[in-house]
């Protein structure tokens, strides 16, 4: 059976860049694991605050790919301790995050166990045209000549 979309009306042309950020949404983890903050920071910069105790910075990879991005944390299986107790969680996870357009990934930093992933809007510059407006029945670009437009004679004979 196929799958219908909310999108697929014919009369809706142009928004498969949506659906597939939907998708992403409803394929994301859901879990809870690691937990995370949002903040604003500003009027153009957030931050994304994970808490990932228990991982080193190699355990841990950021990466941006069509405007989501992609935290995932590995471990790799300590053999050599011996726990009577193991409470603090120390399993993979991925998480992601579906970036608007413009947004940019400035600087990630790790410390006293929370990943911080900054993240910045530049503003777009602000930029005035003028649009030159054109005579009907000519294209852009070239003249149209009519046929009972005169002609100009060459060396002076007509």
């Amino acid at each position: 059976m196929a799958r219908m979309s909310l999108l697929s009306s014919p009369l809706l042309l142009g928004f498969e860049d949506l659906e597939r950020t939907l998708d992403r949404l409803s394929k994301a983890s859901t879990d809870g694991y690691p937990p995370y903050n949002i903040e604003r920071l500003g009027e153009d910069h957030l931050r994304i605050t994970l808490a990932v105790a228990g991982f080193t910075q190699s355990d841990l990879e950021i990466t941006v790919h069509d405007n989501q991005l992609l935290i995932r944390g590995k471990t790799s299986d300590d053999t050599e301790r011996v726990y009577l107790h193991r409470g603090i969680a120390a399993r993979q996870f991925q998480r992601s995050f579906v970036l608007a357009d413009g947004i940019e990934v400035a600087r990630a930093t790790l410390e006293h166990g929370l990943l911080h992933v900054h993240l910045h809007r530049p503003r777009p510059e602000s930029t005035t045209r003028t649009i030159k407006i054109d005579q009907p029945g000519t294209e852009r670009g070239s003249v149209a000549v009519g046929a009972g437009a005169p002609r100009q004679a060459r060396g002076g004979a007509a």
